[in-house]
């Protein structure tokens, strides 16, 4: 999108009414909260996506959205490069909601007035409602706190818009114009240090722009299911299970759609965590009745990733390697049977998409196995029915499927394992030190009623550093590990999870003592941002 409007005769009208079929879209501006957006949309059981904000008008028309969601954004409207919205956007009767930065560039298109006031507001701040709140704001408290963040302010609304709230320093701080189901907030109801937010943002989708909350788990399973049957037809699919709760509930829901059509491959390359293969054999085929085969793979593994330190390297020979062991897979099913099998199945989520680059504009933070480390050469199509999906919306259609809770609420583990939890080689020496370390710190948190508490809790070995300790008397000279417990909605952000002193001590406790190779634990205080959840 592109172009200002500077005056309320170029962007006052709005055409008819439009009752959108599509998504919710979220314009992104570059806001770190996008796709928090975007899942907020969805907590309210209406569909949502994200478009990047150069999307054309026509394409954007096209989709058919029951209402659009501009993003908030660092830049300043005023700004040479900053991004901006055709104003025929508002010429298209969809209903509209700017909030932060996509209230300013609302503003300003339709004809309103945004200034360098000198005064910002970042952070926690104090609204104050107008008249009796409209739609969005009505009897909720006259004042109450809201999150802010920006320099820039309005100073006036567009014509026909109704001012329903400030701030002590922006007078303007919520605006709506029912009759063409458009409204902005200048602070970010998205996050949850706008107590009222997630109100708010609901009254926008359901009772001004007028959309009906349908979008259930139910739903969810029965749409996937319609969508795999027609992609794959009377074709066969082969699903790489990984141990994790995705792979898990991607295979499940396929089994659901095509049934016998689906062979499930578990390849055991080494790289799990302790017990992980018993529990697959075990609980998954009781839960589902799905075919399953089992590669063991473990020398092949180590034998690609010899000599590998650079975690990027590691994480695309073990996605190669996966994919060299599905293929194998897939030839030996097709000399046991007749046809072909067309078809990988593949649990990637919606955070998998965007941390790999998946849209326009998004940092490459990482290749992930599922999106970035697949080969040129890949025989297979992929079926990747949790796609759109954030975590825990993968947890709730794992328990619409009927899986056991100990698949449904593991932790989540990496598709490379415990590969990219190596700093250094990975060999299998190291790989026993670390499953070993990890299977106490799992036992003590779960001993400790923790595990609902925690999004997952990483333990890193730190293989090419070495620490000086004393043990037994004696001087050591052993590795250190990291623990890092992670508190967490869908792993687009994360803090760290404060784990009690007393079973932080028996973690370390243990692991110094049983695990001969570690002397020194060591806990990761990051939140992401700035540092990411997995260290490689």
């Amino acid at each position: 999108m592109s172009g200002i409007a500077n005056s309320p005769e170029q962007s006052s009208a709005a055409g008819p009414p439009r009752e959108g079929k599509g998504p919710v879209l979220v314009v992104d501006y570059g806001a770190q909260y996008a796709q928090l957006i975007a899942r907020r949309v969805r907590e309210t059981q209406i569909y949502s996506e994200v478009v990047p904000h150069d999307t054309p008008v026509e394409e954007i028309v096209r989709r058919d959205p029951a209402a659009l969601v501009l993003s908030g954004g660092p830049a300043s409207v005023y700004a040479e490069d900053a991004p901006q919205v055709d104003p025929a956007l508002f010429e298209a009767g969809v209903p509209v909601f700017g909030i932060c930065y996509g209230f300013q560039v609302m503003t300003v298109a339709l004809g309103g007035t945004v200034e360098h006031t000198g005064t910002r507001e970042f952070g926690r701040t104090e609204l104050e409602i107008t008249g009796d709140g409209g739609t969005l704001h009505e009897d909720l408290p006259g004042h109450h706190p809201v999150w802010m963040s920006h320099g820039d302010s309005v100073s006036k609304a567009p014509e026909g818009f109704t001012v329903t709230a400030g701030s002590k320093d922006t007078p303007v701080a919520a605006y709506e114009d029912r009759r063409r189901r458009l409204a902005g907030v200048q602070y970010h109801p998205e996050v949850v240090h706008s107590p009222h937010g997630q109100e708010v943002l609901r009254r926008f989708l359901q009772d001004i722009a007028g959309i009906k909350p349908q979008w259930t788990t139910a739903s969810i399973v029965d749409d996937t299911v319609e969508a795999i049957r027609a992609q794959v037809g009377d074709r066969r699919a082969i699903c790489g299970l990984s141990g994790g709760v995705d792979s898990a509930v991607a295979g499940a829901l396929v089994q659901r759609a095509i049934g016998e059509q689906l062979t499930c491959v578990f390849v055991d390359h080494g790289l799990l965590r302790a017990g992980e293969r018993a529990q697959v054999e075990r609980d998954f085929v009781a839960a589902t009745g799905v075919k399953l085969v089992t590669v063991d793979a473990v020398d092949q593994f180590l034998d690609a990733l010899a000599g590998v330190t650079d975690p990027e390297e590691k994480r695309k020979i073990i996605g190669r390697e996966f994919i060299r062991s599905f293929e194998k897979a897939a030839r030996d099913l097709v000399a046991d049977a007749d046809g072909d099998v067309d078809f990988l199945v593949q649990g990637t989520l919606y955070p998998d998409v965007v941390e790999s680059g998946g849209g326009t504009g998004a940092a490459n933070i990482k290749s992930h196995h599922n999106v970035g480390g697949l080969p040129d050469d890949l025989q297979f199509q992929l079926v990747e029915p949790l796609r759109a999906l954030f975590k825990d919306e993968v947890r709730r259609v794992g328990l619409e499927l009927g899986l056991p809770e100990t698949i449904v609420h593991r932790q989540p583990f990496p598709g490379p394992g415990l590969g990219i939890r190596i700093i250094g080689e990975v060999t299998a020496d190291r790989l026993t030190t670390l499953r070993a370390a990890d299977a106490i710190a799992r036992e003590e948190l779960t001993a400790a009623g923790l595990d609902r508490d925690i999004w997952q809790c990483p333990v890193v070995l730190l293989a090419d550093v070495r620490s000086v300790g004393v043990q037994g008397d004696g001087r050591t000279y052993g590795h250190p590990v990291v623990l890092r417990p992670v508190s967490s909605e869908d792993a687009m952000t994360a803090d760290w999870t404060r784990l009690p002193y007393d079973v932080l001590e028996r973690i370390s406790t243990r692991i110094t003592n049983e695990v001969a190779e570690v002397n020194r634990v060591t806990l990761d205080v990051t939140s992401k941002p700035p540092g990411t959840i997995e260290w490689e």
